[in-house]
């Protein structure tokens, strides 16, 4: 294929396509006028944007299908909930560069994780970095965008504010509250992911994406208290060792125990944009933290109203025709 930009909607396919931003991104790909292909484990059961297609990171020949007759892919899988996740994503990884190679993609994008390397990053951080190596050595040239908290409704990070914030009266606070991190919107995000997709200068380059606020996490959550009229004062612990803080995490919020252990080893490395080159490939306002936080909130009281409205059609009697009842509203 050609070095340059076609300019022609391309068959793209999207591994992670079930996920907070691979839903999203899928979403925004057929507006632009792109051929998505959704892939997922369990195509049946999908109802997202986009064309869904079998495949699994951990199945190469599953790969070699889904890819066949692809122009690019965006790889967004990533295995936090598991205790062995860095070997699951090296290797599913591995799988993905070969299938892609043998495909013929152009590009690759690959949504990665901020931070310093001469900084002891933690193991999930690590790991980010070790997938984008791999990705790189194989034959398709790979674009990175590297982002730290993506704050949208849906998102574990994001969730995890929102909850402590929503569940603590008291906020009892660990070392990590003070780390600074450069949260982005969403929105944000998205626009960048399909911003670079077959862009000749975005081929085998890395960016830094973030919003135009650099914030401690007790900050953040100050300020989503705020948004919510809330008050959140709180209480220092500095002896809260990351393993009793990952108890803490998982017993105040619902994310799992591995989770909340892996994201907190990486609180306590600073995430902040230091390379401002993606500001001047695809230049445009970003939202601010705050913006960000009530654009979030917004939606998850759309999603409540409309599960709500679904209940209310569900126990609506028929029209006396049938003697049953409508079916529930689908989103």
């Amino acid at each position: 294929m050609s070095e340059e930009s076609s300019g022609r909607p391309l068959t793209v396919l999207v591994a992670g396509a079930s996920g907070f931003v691979g839903s999203r991104l899928c979403t925004a790909l057929v507006e632009a006028g792109h051929d998505v292909r959704a892939m997922t484990r369990h195509p049946d059961d999908y109802d997202g944007a986009g064309t869904p297609v079998a495949g699994d990171v951990a199945d190469p020949d599953s790969l070699r299908s889904a890819l066949d007759g692809a122009d690019a892919a965006y790889y967004l899988v990533h295995s936090l909930d598991s205790d062995d996740f860095e070997e699951k994503d090296a290797e599913a990884a591995r799988n993905f560069a070969g299938a892609a190679g043998e495909a013929g993609l152009r590009q690759v994008v690959y949504l990665g994780g901020l931070g310093r390397e001469d900084e002891n990053l933690s193991a999930h951080l690590r790991s980010r970095r070790e997938v984008e190596r791999i990705l790189a050595e194989g034959p398709v040239p790979v674009t990175v965008l590297r982002a730290a908290v993506v704050v949208g409704h849906g998102g574990i990070s994001w969730e995890i504010t929102r909850q402590l914030v929503e569940h603590l009266p008291l906020m009892i606070t660990p070392r990590w509250v003070d780390t600074r991190t450069q949260p982005v919107a969403l929105p944000d995000v998205v626009r960048y992911l399909v911003g670079v997709l077959d862009l000749p200068e975005a081929r085998g380059r890395t960016f830094e994406v973030g919003g135009p606020d650099v914030l401690r996490y007790v900050d953040m959550l100050r300020q989503a208290a705020q948004v919510e009229g809330k008050r959140l004062p709180r209480v220092r612990v500095p002896l809260l060792t990351p393993r009793l803080s990952s108890y803490w995490l998982a017993f105040v919020t619902d994310v799992d125990l591995s989770t909340a252990r892996n994201l907190v080893d990486s609180m306590t490395n600073e995430v902040v944009v230091t390379d401002h080159s993606i500001e001047r490939l695809l230049p445009g306002r970003t939202l601010g933290y705050r913006e960000s936080v009530e654009l979030a909130l917004a939606e998850r009281r759309a999603e409540e109203q409309a599960d709500e409205q679904a209940g209310r059609d569900e126990d609506t009697p028929g029209d006396g025709r049938a003697g049953g009842r409508r079916p529930a509203t689908t989103r």
